[in-house]
């Protein structure tokens, strides 16, 4: 069966414009919301349950939210393969839950070079967590809907409302490869600023 039905999303994301009506069709769909800080804060402002990300890692937010979501829980559950029995015993054995759907929108790295910022303003808006998330839920394919920016939440809320919160292999195919065109584009613009 390539079909597979979205129980978890893992929201991280910069821009929230737009995440609204996403996040009520996925609510509606009894998709279970897991986020961290100022995604966290929204999710809930709007009325939804959100689970802390720390509360799944058992681990705070370090180093001035620098590591977040960097973990083997998130990890795990994102690159966890359902159809191993190796994968699901880890996966239950270290309590790892089964995360179906990331959607993640990056620092505006372009955009902080682009407004002249500082150096040490710039690198800060190198994304690490969030380019992880992209290229972990890409790479899953197999299982995961990777959401890789904000220009993605529309296709996801069209499939959602045709089709509600399952998704075929193709689909999921697509957005990897949308996602593996963000993450390409993300650090070329890093590589070009190093090296100007």
């Amino acid at each position: 069966m390539d079909k597979k039905q979205i129980k978890t999303a893992l929201i991280s994301v910069f821009h929230k414009d737009g995440l609204d009506e996403l996040l009520q069709k996925l609510n509606a769909e009894g998709v279970r919301f897991l986020s961290t800080g100022g995604t966290q804060t929204f999710i809930e402002s709007l009325g939804y349950p959100c689970q802390k990300v720390e509360d799944v890692t058992t681990y705070p937010s370090i180093l001035g939210g620098r590591v977040k979501t960097l973990h083997p829980k998130i990890f795990g559950g994102i690159l966890g393969r359902r159809e191993l029995a190796e994968d699901q015993q880890q996966m239950a054995q270290y309590e790892i839950p089964e995360i179906d759907l990331v959607i993640v929108d990056l620092y505006p790295f372009e955009q902080t070079v682009a407004s002249g910022a500082s150096e040490a303003d710039i690198i800060e808006k190198i994304d690490i967590g969030g380019i992880s998330l992209i290229r972990a839920g890409a790479k899953n394919f197999n299982d995961v809907v990777i959401i890789p920016s904000k220009e993605q939440y529309r296709p996801l809320l069209d499939l959602l409302n045709a089709q509600g919160a399952c998704t075929t292999l193709a689909q999921r195919r697509d957005f990897a490869a949308a996602a593996f065109g963000v993450s390409s584009h993300y650090d070329t613009a890093i590589h070009s600023w190093f090296c100007k």
